[in-house]
């Protein structure tokens, strides 16, 4: 694959850095097993290689699991995810293809039992920033770096 644009960090550095408020301040508010989850699993929908490797890393970097990362796209089969990172997942789930499905009531109901209102809305923000990250690595090509290496964080 060849990246349509080379470097897009440095092209739109007020936009970027407007991006990395938004992760300081959700990282802020909720736990990194949750975040990483949310990430790897919109990621996975999306298509993101670019961002799938970075977080995978990330998130054994952070004691996360290989057979929790290899079963995420299987999470509502595996009994490895607590009824927290299960609400986050459906939520990423349902705000990731929110054309969709429409934000159902019986997803938001979970994410309302297992987080509280500024989680809520934390969480709701880091579903919408690792979308929009990876609408910009795919959109772009993006091509993640070669294994051993570090790319960007989002």
């Amino acid at each position: 694959m060849i990246p349509r644009i080379v470097d897009p960090f440095s092209k739109a550095t007020a936009g970027i850095k407007g991006m990395y408020a938004v992760e300081a301040a959700v990282a802020a508010s909720l736990d990194k097993t949750v975040l990483h989850l949310v990430k790897l699993r919109a990621s996975q929908i999306n298509g993101c290689a670019y961002c799938l490797h970075m977080h995978a890393k990330a998130a054994r970097a952070d004691g996360e699991t290989e057979m929790r990362i290899y079963l995420l796209d299987a999470w509502r089969e595996s009994t490895l995810y607590s009824a927290r990172e299960r609400a986050a997942l459906a939520w990423t789930e349902a705000l990731t293809d929110v054309a969709s499905t429409g934000a159902p009531d019986e997803d938001y109901a979970l994410v309302e039992a297992a987080f509280d209102e500024t989680e809520r809305v934390n969480l709701t923000l880091a579903i919408g920033a690792i979308n929009l990250w990876n609408r910009l690595q795919v959109g772009l090509r993006a091509v993640h770096p070669p294994e051993g290496s570090n790319g960007h964080a989002a």
